[in-house]
C-alpha cells in the first residue's frame, strides 16, 4: 500500500524548434506541472527571449548552449526526459551524446533525428518525382 502512494515525478526539458521559443510550450507545460512533474522550457540562442544575437552564433553548439547549461546544472543522479520538436531533435541528440548518464529517455516530437551515415541531402535525393 505504501509503495502505491509513492509516485515518481519526471523532469521534462522542452526544446523548441527553429524560429520558435519556450513560448510554444505554453499548453503542455502547465498540464505536465499540474500532474506534479517538473518542467523546464528553455529558449535556445537567439530564440524567444534569449538575447544572444544571431551573428554571435558560429556553431550548432553555440545555438544549443542553453540546453547544455541546463544539462550540466542537473544534480548528480538526476535523470531527465528531454522533448525536442522539429529542429530541437538535433539539439536533443547533442545533449544525449554529451550527457547520456543524465537522460532517462528522449522524446523526438515530429523532430529531426541525426543520420551519422548519410549526408543531409540523402533523403531528398532518394525522392523520385513522377
Amino acid at each position: 500500500m505504501e509503495a502505491a502512494k509513492q509516485q515518481t515525478h519526471t523532469h521534462f526539458i522542452l526544446v523548441h524548434g527553429l524560429c520558435h521559443g519556450a513560448w510554444c510550450w505554453y499548453k503542455p507545460k502547465p498540464l505536465l506541472e499540474s500532474h506534479g512533474h517538473k518542467v523546464t522550457a528553455l529558449d535556445l540562442s537567439a530564440s524567444g527571449i534569449n538575447m544572444k544575437k544571431i551573428e554571435e552564433i558560429r556553431t550548432f553548439y553555440d545555438y544549443t548552449v542553453a540546453l547544455m547549461e541546463v544539462m550540466e546544472s542537473l544534480p548528480l543522479g538526476e535523470k531527465v526526459v528531454p522533448v525536442g520538436h522539429s529542429l530541437g531533435g538535433l539539439n536533443l541528440a547533442l545533449a544525449m551524446d554529451k550527457f547520456p548518464q543524465k537522460i532517462s529517455t528522449a522524446i523526438f516530437l515530429t523532430a529531426f533525428t541525426p543520420d551519422t551515415v548519410h549526408k543531409p541531402s540523402f533523403v531528398i535525393e532518394q525522392v523520385q518525382i513522377i
